[in-house]
């Protein structure tokens, strides 16, 4: 089977597609390539794994893998004819009997190519490489199917990769172009996409929800994009500390159920200091339960949260509709959600970060974003890529220097955070556990300022 017969094949069968359609990156895309139903026609399986074997004979690997779902059964196919190992990493992390996350025999050090179906952005891909690197095994080539990304080959050399494609995006165009099977029109509009995905987003013209602007004009206004966690037991604390660090912070995150000695003019002293230092407020709930105990949670009891702060954190293990439980009904109101965290050996996978990232997509008047954390710049980077348009990014487990904690906080710093894309940093400990937060605190806002404004 040649190259051009395989993609006429792809068309006979309907994989692929034009339309409009969400892809795993969270991008939406006027055509998709849907791989998956070759595992049903036995010759074009063959025919694609034939042509990759061609394609990687004279490569140098240990062991090859395939990327689950679509690129497994290719990747099999591949191993059998070239007489070489084949291995694969479990989906979903193992929790019982061997807890082993790589199926398959391997040696650590050995060195594994992978085969996928398909690159649109290459943040998949690097996350393969990071599963697999973790558990000894080196990843230096991914051999993909289709390339139908605008620039993936340069993404995957920044970190170190190099990618090999079998059939790139122009050649299936120019093809279904001279045979009639697909118009000018939808080129230029295919084109048009993929050029688009190399450019950076426009994010604050696509901003609709008035919370996400309101924080974001107070972030130039102050020049500050640091927030503080101000978790301390007792008002007079809490107060004295604010007085030292309101100046130099954008918005000040509460846990108002750990103060010992919580009264009702702790509310009203609270706003009166967000006016006198200019900074929004945050209540820091993590709300994560059906819809009607979150509104009363929410608008009830002692605390009547939703009456002072103006945004708050949201668990998505509910689903989506703790949002309209939370805010149907309020004005002026918002919530972060939590779609990633920094403690070691949290349960936050990257399903549901995904998940989180789509039920924002379809509430972008209830979400300004989310919080999560990042190991390096380029993890950072990865993770915000898959954002809806216009949510923000506010980061924790932010420290002048990297490092890690008694608890299994893990820290990186300032300028990693928002070099990667944080909006703002949050920062607890590093700023009132100090001497002097209020010199520390400026410390933080001068740097993180320093790269925001370097990075926009």
């Amino acid at each position: 089977m040649t190259k051009e017969q395989f993609i006429l094949e792809l068309q006979r069968i309907g994989a692929i597609k034009f339309g409009s359609f969400t892809l795993k990156s969270g991008l939406v895309s006027p055509f998709y390539f849907d791989l998956r139903d070759m595992i049903s026609y036995p010759e074009l399986l063959d025919g694609v794994s034939d042509l990759l074997v061609e394609k990687i004979k004279d490569m140098e690997f240990d062991v090859l893998t395939g990327i689950p779902y679509t690129a497994l059964p290719i990747a099999s196919l591949v191993a059998f004819k070239l007489k070489k190992s084949l291995v694969y990493m479990r989906k979903e992390e193992k929790s019982y009997g061997t807890g082993k996350n790589i199926i398959g025999k391997f040696k650590e050090g050995e060195k594994c190519l992978v085969i996928d179906d398909l690159i649109t952005t290459g943040t998949s891909k690097i996350e393969t490489a990071e599963s697999y690197e973790k558990e000894g095994v080196i990843i230096k080539d991914f051999v993909v199917v289709i390339d139908r990304s605008a620039n993936g080959t340069e993404e995957l050399a920044k970190q170190g990769y190099k990618l090999h494609s079998m059939i790139n995006l122009n050649e299936i165009l120019e093809l279904l172009q001279n045979k009639n099977l697909i118009s000018d029109e939808k080129v230029k509009e295919v084109n048009d996409f993929t050029a688009s995905i190399s450019k950076p987003k426009q994010e604050e013209k696509e901003i609709s929800n008035p919370l996400t602007k309101k924080l974001l004009a107070k972030i130039k206004e102050k020049r500050s994009n640091l927030v503080l966690s101000l978790d301390v037991t007792s008002q007079k604390e809490f107060f004295e500390i604010l007085d030292e660090v309101g100046p130099e912070i954008v918005m000040l995150k509460t846990h108002v159920d750990i103060l010992d000695d919580y009264d009702e003019n702790f509310v009203s002293k609270l706003q009166e200091y967000a006016r006198k230092y200019d900074f929004l407020i945050f209540e820091d709930r993590k709300f994560a339960d059906i819809g009607n105990t979150v509104r009363k949670q929410f608008r009830s009891g002692i605390y009547k949260i939703a009456d002072w702060a103006e945004y708050v954190t949201v668990h998505m293990v509910a689903g989506e509709s703790i949002l309209k439980g939370l805010f149907d009904g309020i004005e002026g109101r918002s919530s972060f959600i939590l779609a990633r965290m920094s403690s070691k050996g949290n349960l936050i996978n990257e399903t549901y970060s995904r998940k989180c990232f789509e039920i924002a997509r379809r509430n972008p008047m209830l979400v300004s974003g989310f919080i999560g954390h990042g190991k390096n710049v380029e993890d950072i980077k990865c993770y915000k890529a898959k954002f809806p348009s216009g949510m923000l990014l506010l980061m924790p487990g932010v420290k002048l220097e990297k490092g890690s904690d008694s608890m299994g906080q893990q820290y990186i710093t300032v300028e990693e955070a928002v070099q990667g894309g944080a909006d703002c940093i949050i920062v607890g400990r590093g700023i009132y556990g100090n001497e002097n937060p209020g010199e520390i605190a400026k410390i933080y806002r001068e740097r993180a300022w320093k790269e925001y404004e370097k990075r926009n």
